[in-house]
C-alpha cells in the first residue's frame, strides 16, 4: 500500500472502480478512524463496539456505492456524509439500549466537591447534563462530543461534519447555551 501513499483520493476511488483492491483498501485505512470517531459522536462513548459495527458497514456500503461517487465533493466529505447517516439510523434502532460503558463517563469531571452531600449533587448535576445533552439536534451532539469527550480539534471536526470551522464554532456556542438554558430549567445554574 506504500505505493499509494502519495495517491490522491479521486485516483484512489478510479483506481478502486478499476478492480483494484490495494487501492480500496488504502483508501480504509486513511479514512477508517475518522469514520470510526465520528461514529462514536453519533452513538457516544458507551457504544464504542457499536460504532466499530458501524464503521465497518459503512465502508461496505461505500464498497459497494463506489460507482455512485460523482466527485462533485471530496471522497472525505461523501464518506462521513454516508457515515453519519448510517449511525444517525444505527441511533434510532438502538435508542433504547443501555450502553456497555455509562455515557455518563464523558460528562464526570472531577467536582472538587467534598462530603457526600456535595458529591450527590455533583453527580446529579452529570445526569443532567447527559440527559440534556440526549435532548440537543444531532449535530449538536456530536460537535459537543467531538470536542469535549474525544478532543478533537476545529479543523477535525469541519472536516468530519463537513463544514466550515466557524460553523463548528457556532455549534459549540448554541449547543453551550441550549444546554445551560435546560439545565437552568433543571434548576442548575453555574
Amino acid at each position: 500500500m506504500d505505493v499509494y501513499r502519495d495517491t490522491d483520493d479521486a485516483a484512489l476511488v478510479g483506481q478502486s472502480l478499476s478492480g483494484d483492491q490495494t487501492a480500496f483498501a488504502e483508501l480504509v485505512r486513511r479514512y477508517r478512524t475518522q469514520v470510526f470517531r465520528l461514529a462514536v459522536s453519533i452513538l457516544g462513548h458507551g457504544f464504542a463496539h457499536e460504532a466499530e459495527d458501524v464503521a465497518q458497514e459503512v465502508m461496505v456500503r461505500v464498497y459497494h456505492a463506489l460507482k455512485t461517487f460523482r466527485g462533485e465533493s471530496s471522497f472525505g466529505s461523501w464518506i462521513y456524509r454516508i457515515t453519519f447517516n448510517h449511525a444517525l439510523n444505527f441511533k434510532a434502532r438502538m435508542r433504547y439500549r443501555a450502553p456497555h460503558v455509562g455515557d455518563d463517563t464523558l460528562a464526570a469531571l472531577p467536582s472538587g466537591a467534598r462530603g457526600p452531600d456535595a458529591e450527590l449533587q455533583a453527580a446529579e448535576r452529570r445526569r443532567a447534563v447527559l440527559a440534556c445533552t440526549h435532548e440537543l439536534p444531532e449535530v449538536y451532539q456530536s460537535a459537543l462530543r467531538l470536542h469535549y469527550w474525544l478532543g478533537s480539534s476545529m479543523a477535525e471536526i469541519a472536516a468530519l461534519l463537513d463544514v466550515s470551522e466557524n460553523t463548528v464554532k457556532s455549534y459549540l456556542h448554541r449547543a453551550r447555551g441550549l444546554l445551560r438554558a435546560m439545565l437552568a430549567e433543571r434548576g442548575f445554574h453555574e
